[in-house]
């Protein structure tokens, strides 16, 4: 077995590898990815419970709800009921 062949081979299996390793590996939502159309505005974010939310705000109402997925029931729920953005603001300064 001359070099150029050895070294083909090893390039081939871990090419293999790297590629089982992409195929396995979970897709997760990015935190932080925001997408923008006119009428809303979708933003996903970690939640102090540890996991991933999506956070719909109506940019023509100022109304915002938090969905987040329950595996239970495998579905898409909201965590909060629909209600102004402003409301996160009130209080202290």
């Amino acid at each position: 077995m001359d070099k150029k062949l050895f070294t083909i081979g090893v390039l081939s299996v871990s090419a293999v590898v790297l590629f089982a390793a992409n195929l396995l590996q979970p897709r997760t939502a990015q935190a932080g990815l925001v997408v923008k159309d006119n009428d809303f505005t979708a933003v996903t974010a970690r939640t102090a419970q540890g996991g991933e939310a999506l956070y719909i705000l109506d940019n023509r109402t100022g109304n915002m709800v938090v969905m987040n997925y329950d595996p239970n029931r495998r579905a898409v729920v909201p965590m909060t009921a629909p209600r102004s953005i402003m409301d996160a603001f009130k209080g202290g300064r």
